[in-house]
């Protein structure tokens, strides 16, 4: 990918807090990077999930992952150790900015706009 959003001196920061696996640790990181710039280009482009580019790898198993990170409270504990960073407080990432459709929540489908009422007579 040649419009990566992660600098090498923000990744550096933000490795030490990634979970723990077994394996090739320089493997492993080079996919968490490229996980977290997958995760970052949804955030910055709002699209949805099934148009990541291929590079990043398939769509299902990054939203897999990133759901995994946000129930086991991993996103939560990178966004309050990075908070106060200057550096990386665009990079938060949180449901106030991550957009899901508005029929993902349940809402009605607009239909025809009602006409404006005019003013009231006294």
């Amino acid at each position: 990918m040649d419009r990566l959003l992660l600098r090498d001196d923000q990744w550096e920061q933000i490795v030490p807090l990634l979970p723990k696996r077994r394996g090739d640790q320089r493997k492993i990181a080079e996919d968490y990077r490229l996980f977290i710039e997958a995760v970052l280009w949804v955030v910055r482009t709002g699209s949805p999930w099934r148009d990541l580019p291929a590079p990043f790898g398939k769509w299902s198993r990054v939203y897999k992952r990133f759901s995994r990170w946000v129930k086991n409270g991993t996103w939560k504990f990178i966004n309050q150790t990075v908070i106060n960073d200057p550096d990386l407080e665009a990079l938060m990432v949180d449901s106030t900015i991550v957009r899901a459709h508005q029929h993902a929540a349940g809402a009605e489908k607009k239909t025809a706009l009602k006409p404006l009422a005019g003013p009231k007579e006294d």
